[in-house]
This record gives C-alpha cells, sequence and structure tokens, in this order.
C-alpha cells in the first residue's frame, strides 16, 4: 500500500487520511517505543505523543520521502527524551535519598517475563543506545538499510556497522548470561 496519497491528503488538512497513516504504523510504532524507552507501560503515552506531534509537523514532511521511516524517527526521538528524563527522575530521587516508586507490572511486561524473550530483551537493553536502536529498527521493525538510516539520521554504513557490532555484543552478552 502507498502511503503517498494519505500523505498529501493529510498535508492538506484530511485528519481521516492521517489517522489511517497511525493505525498502518501503530504496531510499529509500540515496538519501537518499547525498544527505545524501555518501558512497555509508557510505550502507548509515547506512541500517542508522537502521533500529535507528527500531526504538528506533517506540513514539514518532504513529499517523495517514505513516511514510515519518518514517523518513526519522531516515536524514536520522543522515546529517547521519556527514557532521559524517566533517568534524570530516579538520579535525583536516589540523590535526595527518596524511595524510587516501583509501578506495578503491565499485562506486557508479566507476559515478556517468561524465557528467551526475557533474556533478549535483557540483552536488547544493555546494550548502547545507537545499537539498540539500529537492532530494534532492523529487526524488530523489519526496516531496510535505507529506511533505517533515514529514521534515524544517519548514513546507510553507519546502521551497517552498527548492526554488525550489535549483533556481535548481543550474541556475547546472551552467551554470557547463559553461562551465568
Amino acid at each position: 500500500m502507498d502511503d503517498a496519497p494519505l500523505v498529501e491528503r493529510a498535508r492538506r488538512g484530511d485528519v481521516s487520511a492521517y489517522a489511517a497513516l497511525v493505525r498502518r504504523y501503530q504496531r510499529d510504532a509500540l515496538r519501537l517505543a518499547w525498544v527505545v524507552g524501555g518501558d512497555a507501560g509508557e510505550a502507548d503515552d509515547v506512541v500517542q505523543e508522537a502521533f500529535v506531534k507528527g500531526w504538528a509537523a506533517i506540513d514539514r514532511f518532504r513529499g517523495g520521502a517514505a513516511f514510515r521511516p519518518w514517523l518513526l524517527k519522531i516515536v524514536a526521538n520522543e522515546a529517547r527524551n521519556r527514557r532521559r528524563s524517566r533517568g534524570r527522575r530516579v538520579a535525583l530521587a536516589l540523590r535526595a535519598g527518596a524511595a524510587v516508586p516501583s509501578a506495578a507490572p503491565s499485562p506486557e511486561d508479566l507476559a515478556v517475563v517468561a524465557g528467551e524473550r526475557t533474556a533478549v530483551a535483557a540483552a536488547l537493553d544493555r546494550l548502547p543506545e545507537h545499537e539498540r536502536l539500529v537492532l530494534a529498527c532492523r529487526f524488530l521493525l523489519d526496516l531496510s538499510e535505507a529506511e533505517t538510516a533515514e529514521a534515524l539520521d544517519c548514513p546507510a554504513g553507519t546502521v551497517k556497522s552498527r548492526t554488525s557490532r550489535g549483533l556481535a555484543r548481543l550474541r556475547a552478552d546472551l552467551e554470557e548470561h547463559a553461562r551465568a
């Protein structure tokens, strides 16, 4: 399905066209928000905010470009910002000597807790952010190298090298934790 007609209608103010695009990419956006943000419970809020920001910026979308990477870039940025903000709040609370409240696990969190998915998710979370983002785009969202490069605003060669290094680190991490 081609996004171009929907994007053009959305650029002219058609909310239903943008809603169709949102529905089309909502699952990918949720996956990316979870991987980048590290919090399944907050992923919905991240995606909703990113979609609102996308609507506000739709007139700046470059005609002829791929819409999916553009939208996922907004999602990744929002998730990254929220993760940093959460880290600052935790650090501040620790410095203040306050206990950091723990949220009750969401159903998604409970489902992920089992087996290999947990190990892979934990290993992904331990990767440097730039490698985690590339692996999420390439393997969880099935973006091509070119789409990943566009979504993360980096050269295709960087995507290739980060993919290689990220997979090597992920393998080593999983092997190390399997032996432990």
